[in-house]
């Protein structure tokens, strides 16, 4: 990233700050524990369709509502789990940390992500706090630069003997994880590389796939990513919401340069939405006028290409950017089921009204698309309205780890005391975005997904417009002028908060 680039933004939001966001988060639930209470003890529960208790994580106290004014996320449990059960097994393996009674226990590898810095961080903390494991940390070779800062930033739990971080390549990660000391895996990437630890490579692991019989013989969870789609719901919207709405699906694809696990790869758009065109010509502006970010991520250059394979009339934006237009719904090639993992943007269009739109777009994302990480919604507060509970049914139907409704699933993923992960219930031999959850600082017991909702317009537009939220543009969406001053100073009160550090972070984000 350049020097004084607003996209040092990024690497301040999505490093750092979830970093420390997570460590006090964690603690807050361990000395919740020391002190004879639930770490859910002071949160707000609710209800959800299916008769699914609800644990509301965001907004948490004063400073939530002011810094993410508009935004909430909730944790919701699956049906049949009662708010009694919820309290009593928050804690996980931090109920019993000792002693016979102990959950967990010795050695977990974290095989660590290579594309977002606080990913191996926070999955080294879930693995000792939540299954009291001590962990062996193995980099992605991309972020070997990194060892000395992860160094410094563990070195209590180095110290400690809790922890230890390693590098190397393929070979020293199979290695490792075959080692007989190491009790339990997990793992970040894609699902080609989990297949291929866990069952083997060329001929050989595939028929250990197809037989079920893994050449790894020992737990092992992940997350994994996916294909993730943003539902763009038919309403009247303004001109202004039509450029709003198009740079921030502009920043699912393109924050990171692509290279999220829950980066959106095909927008689900209404083929009869009278908007439809207009919208998609302001989504290529802002596809083509977000800032450059070399492709850092190996193979990036061949995924792109093996797209442009795939989709010959493919338009080539700014930046190396491509857009896969008007994918053919009953035969869509694989868009839906290959996560590129690079700039590339498709768009699906699906007939019907806003209900039955909504309807179609729940069954293909759920039937037809590889993975089950995040999914996005957009829709204007008065379809939201018209709606009714039809959307909140959509929402419980969506098979999602995460679910956003006008907000990104990164949101999620920067919210502490949400959960992140696939969907419950996928197989070692049909892996899709995982097995587990991370982050999860609550240390809740069998989650099921997390929702989280954002504002359809910044301020001082939804207040103008009868929306009670007082979030200007997002500092993590990729055209914000100021995102590198407010990524730094969000991650300074998140080491630090006090009221004095507000004025500065919010007079950063207001410009941006």
């Amino acid at each position: 990233v350049p020097e004084g680039s607003p996209l040092a933004g990024e690497e301040w939001i999505t490093g750092p700050y979830p970093v420390l966001t997570g460590t006090a988060a964690l603690a807050a639930s361990v000395a919740a524990l020391e002190a004879g209470r639930s770490p859910v003890d002071g949160y707000a529960f609710g209800r959800a369709p299916g008769g699914r208790v609800t644990v509301r994580v965001l907004p948490h106290g004063v400073y939530d509502r002011l810094l993410l004014n508009g935004f909430s996320a909730e944790v919701w449990m699956p049906p049949g789990v009662t708010e009694e059960r919820v309290r009593a097994r928050a804690g996980l393996g931090q109920r019993h940390p000792t002693g016979p009674g102990g959950v967990g226990g010795g050695v977990g590898v974290v095989l660590g992500a290579g594309n977002v810095t606080s990913i191996p961080i926070l999955d080294v903390l879930y693995e000792l706090y939540a299954h009291n494991r001590v962990v062996a940390l193995k980099l992605n070779p991309v972020t070997d630069g990194l060892l000395d800062v992860f160094g410094k930033v563990l070195a209590p739990l180095v110290e400690f003997g809790a922890v230890r971080i390693l590098t190397g390549g393929a070979e020293a990660g199979a290695h490792l994880v075959h080692h007989p000391k190491v009790s339990h895996v997990h793992l970040t990437g894609s699902a080609a590389t989990h297949d291929a630890i866990v069952f083997g490579t060329g001929e050989e692991g595939a028929a250990r796939k197809r037989a079920g019989e893994p050449l790894l013989d020992k737990p092992v969870t992940s997350e994994l990513g996916g294909v993730s789609p943003t539902v763009v719901v038919p309403g009247h919207w303004s001109e202004a919401d039509l450029r709003f709405q198009a740079e921030h699906l502009a920043t699912q694809k393109l924050h990171n340069g692509g290279y999220n696990c829950v980066a959106g790869q095909v927008v689900v758009v209404g083929a009869d939405w009278p908007q439809k065109d207009r919208f998609l010509a302001h989504l290529r502006r802002a596809l083509s006028e977000a800032p450059a970010r070399p492709p850092y991520y190996p193979g990036s250059d061949g995924r792109v290409a093996q797209a442009l394979d795939s989709y010959p009339g493919a338009e080539h934006l700014a930046g190396g950017r491509v857009l896969i237009g008007n994918l053919d719904p009953a035969d869509p090639g694989p868009a839906l089921t290959t996560e590129y993992f690079a700039p590339v943007l498709a768009v699906l269009e699906l007939p019907g009204g806003p209900r039955q739109f909504l309807d179609k777009a729940v069954r293909t994302a759920n039937d037809r698309f590889t993975g089950t990480l995040g999914v996005n919604l957009v829709a204007h507060p008065r379809t939201i309205s018209r709606l009714g509970p039809a959307l909140d049914e959509a929402i419980a139907e969506l098979r999602y780890g995460t679910v956003a409704l006008n907000a990104w699933t990164g949101v999620g993923y920067l919210t502490a005391t949400a959960t992140w992960g696939a969907f419950p219930g996928h197989t070692l031999d049909d892996v899709q975005s995982g097995i587990g959850v991370v982050h999860n600082a609550l240390l809740l017991d069998g989650p099921e997904r997390t929702v989280v909702r954002g504002p359809f317009r910044p301020a001082p537009r939804s207040l103008l417009h009868g929306e009670p939220a007082l979030s200007p543009k997002p500092p993590w969406f990729v055209g914000n002028r100021t995102a590198a001053t407010t990524g730094r100073l969000l991650a300074d009160f998140a080491a630090d908060p006090r009221w004095s550090a507000l004025p500065a972070i919010f007079a950063s984000a207001l410009r941006g």
